[in-house]
Formats: C-alpha cells, sequence, structure tokens
C-alpha cells in the first residue's frame, strides 16, 4: 500500500512537473547527457535532483536487474541476448513527456522494430503500463516495470532518490548486452534525442 501511495505521489508531481507541455509540439528535445549513479544530477523544472546506485558504463555489460512484465511475472534483461536493445526510460507513462516519448519509439523508428527489441521501463504498476499500451495501441514495445523494489534503477544509477522514480534516459546494447548508448537527460521534462538513439542502434545491426 506504501508503494501504491508513493507512485500516486510521484506521477501527481510529474504532472505539476510537465503541465506546461501539454501541447507535445511544445516539447523541447535535448541533446545532452549527465552521468548516471551516485554523486549525479537531473533536473525537474530546474530543480536539481540526485540520482542513486552504481552508473553504468558504455563497454560494460548491461547490469542485472529483475523488472516485472505485464503478467507480473520476473524479466532480467541483463540474461536476454541475440538482439539489439532500446531500452526507453520513462518516469511515468502517464505524462505527456513520456507519452511522446513511447510514441517516437513505437512508431519513428524506421522499421527497426523488426530487428530491435524495444523496451519501455518505468515505475509505473504493470497494469497502468497495459492500460496505456492499449489505450495508445501500442504493441511492438514491451513493457517492464521497476515498482517492487526499484532495483533496476539502482543498479544503472538512474533512480531520482527523493522521487523514487527512474531518470528519463535511453540505453541500447548489442547483441551481447553490452552498453553502448546513454543518453541521461538533463532535465525531466525534456525529451530525449531519439532521432540519435535510433542511428545508435541501427549502427549495431
Amino acid at each position: 500500500m506504501n508503494k501504491l501511495i508513493a507512485l500516486i505521489a510521484v506521477t501527481s508531481a510529474l504532472h505539476v512537473g510537465i503541465a506546461f507541455a501539454a501541447d507535445t509540439s511544445a516539447l523541447t528535445v535535448n541533446k545532452g547527457s549527465n552521468k548516471a549513479g551516485d554523486g549525479q544530477t537531473v533536473t525537474m523544472m530546474g530543480n536539481a535532483l540526485p540520482l542513486v546506485g552504481t552508473g553504468i558504463e558504455i563497454g560494460k555489460p548491461l547490469p542485472s536487474a529483475v523488472l516485472t512484465n505485464s503478467s507480473l511475472g520476473p524479466v532480467n534483461l541483463a540474461d536476454s541476448k541475440g538482439k539489439v536493445k532500446i531500452i526507453n526510460i520513462v518516469p511515468s507513462v502517464d505524462t505527456k513527456t513520456c507519452e511522446e516519448q513511447t510514441h517516437q519509439l513505437s512508431e519513428k523508428n524506421g522499421g527497426l522494430d523488426k530487428q530491435v527489441e524495444l523496451i519501455t521501463v518505468s515505475m509505473d504498476l504493470p497494469f497502468a503500463q497495459s492500460r496505456f499500451a492499449k489505450e495508445a495501441k501500442i504493441s511492438n514495445v514491451t513493457f517492464l516495470s521497476d515498482y517492487k523494489t526499484g532495483e533496476f534503477g539502482k543498479n544503472h544509477g538512474l533512480l531520482v532518490g527523493p522521487l523514487h522514480l527512474l531518470a528519463r534516459s535511453v540505453i541500447i546494447t548489442d547483441k551481447d548486452n553490452i552498453v553502448r548508448y546513454i543518453q541521461v537527460v538533463p532535465e525531466l521534462t525534456n525529451l530525449p534525442d531519439m532521432e540519435a538513439a535510433m542511428a545508435a542502434a541501427k549502427a549495431l545491426l
């Protein structure tokens, strides 16, 4: 129950933080990237928020972390090899920025969804992710939740400590699950550079 209350509070905070972006055409694409992990920060509406956990690094294997799928089963992305993965990380699917980011992953991937595994990770409860996917008519993206323990956030250095949500990010791994691309968006209300991410994934095929 405490986790549910915390998730509701987080979503409310994000709605307040990006209320100005109800029109998706007003969203800003941020081409910058912060580092992940303890001692690093992101901002929300210009206010600095600390990141928690061990930061991931390019050239290193994707860290192990158990997530929950739509059937409430455990999934560890570190165990999955053989395909390039675009891991799209959002604070909450129930905000306009996160919605737009995930739509871009699904609809503007230039056919990469035929060869690349598209994944969205958030702190949303699995049923909320499933509802979002159904309403958004997104069927080519796998949704995974970090709601139980925040292990994914901690093990990747992407847990926004005060809000207990995930920093807006994109991670790309090669077929051997080695991290080849990372963008940790400096400002939570901005979109990541999805065009750059798609180009990076295409280069790994």
